[in-house]
């Protein structure tokens, strides 16, 4: 992160350092997935120039590894709306991935001032995830050192090879967490029921899910997901695995663009239909 672009901003215990890319119209504000770093989105973020841009690195994670926890969902959703509300976004969609999806529901379910859509790329469902105990202590030990981190991103997370540039990045970002921070998401965060809850989201989302996700593929999000958000739609991301923002860049920006595109008609036209005022 250039030091040119980056605000600090007060949440509970600290200060959050938060990248923000100047621009005009509806803000996007990305959230990263357990072991990711607001640099995870870089790729998407520079195919929608001109947008308003504001990424960072959750908390226990990167940049935000002096904050303390808890890191459970309440607190990252606590700091994503503090984020929002110290930068003063009066109009924003939320982008997040994976763990990062499983906030932004969290968020988009307090029906925050503001908050237009949401775009939620391979989330995590609101419902406790389908795994065994044995297997939760076991994904909690994918990021313990490089080779375990190779070994998931070669097995589990990505369909096609990264850029070597790429690859080291993201194991240098799953590394770079507090132990708490790093175990609170396979012990708790994934097995934590929300979906009673999030059926209060009112604003337009769309759900992007990778072809060859074996996370979260379309089926499961089909399952679990979109029958708690009755209101969005999904597509499928062509050719990718889970890490999709790093994979498949291109097709996420185009879709993220189409899908500005409608809330932009949209808000059009309920300003059409809305009586004048005398």
């Amino acid at each position: 992160m250039g030091t040119d672009d980056v605000k600090t901003v007060a949440v509970t215990g600290g200060d959050l350092p938060v990248r923000c890319e100047p621009g005009t119209g509806t803000a996007l504000v990305f959230l990263h997935y357990w072991g990711g770093s607001g640099e995870t989105f870089a790729p998407v973020a520079e195919r929608l120039p001109g947008r308003p841009v504001v990424r960072y690195d959750q908390r226990g994670w990167g940049a935000a590894r002096e904050l303390p926890g808890p890191y459970g969902l309440t607190q990252l959703a606590d700091d994503a709306l503090r984020v929002v509300d110290e930068l003063g976004l009066s109009r924003y969609v939320l982008i997040g991935h994976s763990m990062g999806g499983k906030v932004a529901q969290l968020v988009a379910a307090r029906r925050p001032a503001g908050l237009a859509g949401m775009v939620l790329v391979a989330p995590a469902p609101p419902q406790p995830a389908e795994a065994s105990a044995e297997e939760r202590e076991a994904l909690a030990h994918a990021y313990d050192n490089a080779e375990t981190v190779s070994a998931a991103l070669d097995h589990v997370l990505t369909h096609r090879p990264l850029l070597d540039p790429v690859r080291e990045r993201v194991v240098a970002d799953s590394l770079n967490a507090t132990a708490e921070a790093r175990l609170t998401w396979p012990r708790q965060g994934i097995t934590e029921d929300i979906a009673d809850v999030v059926g209060a989201v009112e604003v337009p989302v769309l759900v992007l899910a990778g072809e060859h996700d074996r996370v979260d593929p379309p089926a499961v999000l089909a399952e679990r997901l979109l029958p708690v958000l009755p209101a969005a739609t999904m597509s499928v991301l062509r050719g990718t695995g889970h890490l999709s923002p790093l994979e498949v860049p291109g097709q996420i920006a185009a879709r993220v663009e189409r899908f500005l595109a409608g809330l932009q008609i949209k808000s059009s036209s309920r300003r059409r239909r809305s009586p004048s005022r005398r």
